[in-house]
């Protein structure tokens, strides 16, 4: 039999399970530099004409027993109807019978996976003094990455700065209702990243939000929001060059991510100060942070194996609390 989860169902069963979900998506890095999970780069397809670009997000993973794809549809013209600009869904398949194990709905597992990625980068790279957390955007990926930090670090603000000011406002009171934190609403980019000690860019952004003549020493950025395209970047060359790199997959960033891919056509970067993993510096593999005034960034494009991760706890906490529909696609 088939698990069938939709959106709803799947954020019922994450947001109590913050920890379970963090804990997923280490495990997946940590297996991914042991040569325990395969994740190629995803393949590209564009419909003639358009601007629309599907990426099928494979992966495998001995470990959690499954292979799965997520199918990612990025048509930035949705938003243009009022439609959200990415779709995507999730199949997972058991990697010693090729049965299909569950159809998920991708938006929350990429939600949540998402967030859960920051986390552990955050945990691995940030100072352990770090104290503010700075949020450039505001959409439903912003929530979801204070509630998955709530327990790496011990914030004492936030600050927040989004493209639309009364949408900003009311993200920066929700966070102080939801939980508990005092939300600082800040002119612009700049001054959330010059409050920040850990910044988190949270755009779809084509061009560089954030400078990196504003960072300053012992900062660490998670560069998450720029969709998966070549020219889509939310660090501006001069920041990318000033900090470590830390990459969610190389291979990925090396076909996907506009901010390594645009320094290195610039010639400002070469191939080897973006090949560390977050799973090699997990795994004691590669270096992270070596001294307190380094300043690192975390490259997130997002990746099949984190949506497997998720697949995984899901089939997992369904079977257990009877969640979801079931039905037997053989028929």
């Amino acid at each position: 039999m088939t698990l069938i989860l939709t959106r709803s169902e799947i954020r019922s069963l994450l947001e109590p399970a913050t920890a379970a979900v963090e804990a997923a998506v280490e495990r997946a890095h940590r297996d991914l530099a042991r040569g325990r999970a395969a994740l190629p780069a995803p393949p590209a397809m564009s419909v003639p004409g358009t601007d629309g670009v599907f990426l099928a997000m494979a992966s495998a993973s001995a470990p959690a027993g499954l292979a799965a794809v997520k199918l990612l549809s990025d048509l930035p013209g949705n938003r243009e109807h009022g439609l959200p600009a990415q779709r995507s869904a999730v199949l997972a398949v058991s990697a010693h019978t090729g049965s299909v194990e569950a159809v998920l709905d991708g938006a929350e597992v990429t939600r949540f996976r998402t967030a859960a990625a920051t986390a552990v980068a955050t945990r691995a790279l940030a100072r352990a003094d770090a104290t503010v957390l700075g949020l450039i955007g505001t959409g439903p990926l912003a929530h979801a990455h204070v509630r998955a930090l709530l327990t790496v670090r011990d914030w004492t603000s936030v600050a927040v700065w989004g493209r639309t000011p009364d949408r900003a406002a009311a993200f920066a009171g929700r966070v102080t209702a939801d939980f508990g934190l005092p939300a600082v609403l800040l002119d612009g980019p700049r001054q959330v990243t010059e409050a920040a000690d850990v910044l988190c860019t949270l755009t779809p952004s084509r061009e560089p939000v954030v400078r990196g003549a504003w960072f300053r020493p012992g900062q660490h950025i998670n560069a998450v929001g720029a969709p998966p395209r070549p020219d889509h970047r939310e660090i501006d060359t001069a920041g990318v060059v000033r900090a470590r790199l830390v990459v969610d997959s190389y291979p990925t960033a090396r076909a996907k991510s506009g901010d390594v891919l645009v320094p290195l056509a610039e010639g400002a970067l070469a191939e080897g100060d973006f090949d560390t993993e977050l799973g090699h510096v997990l795994e004691g593999l590669a270096e992270g942070r070596t001294g307190a005034g380094d300043i690192t960034l975390f490259n997130s494009v997002g990746v099949g194996l984190q949506d497997l991760a998720l697949a995984r706890l899901l089939i997992d906490l369904a079977t257990a609390s009877g969640a979801g529909s079931r039905v037997d696609l053989a028929a």
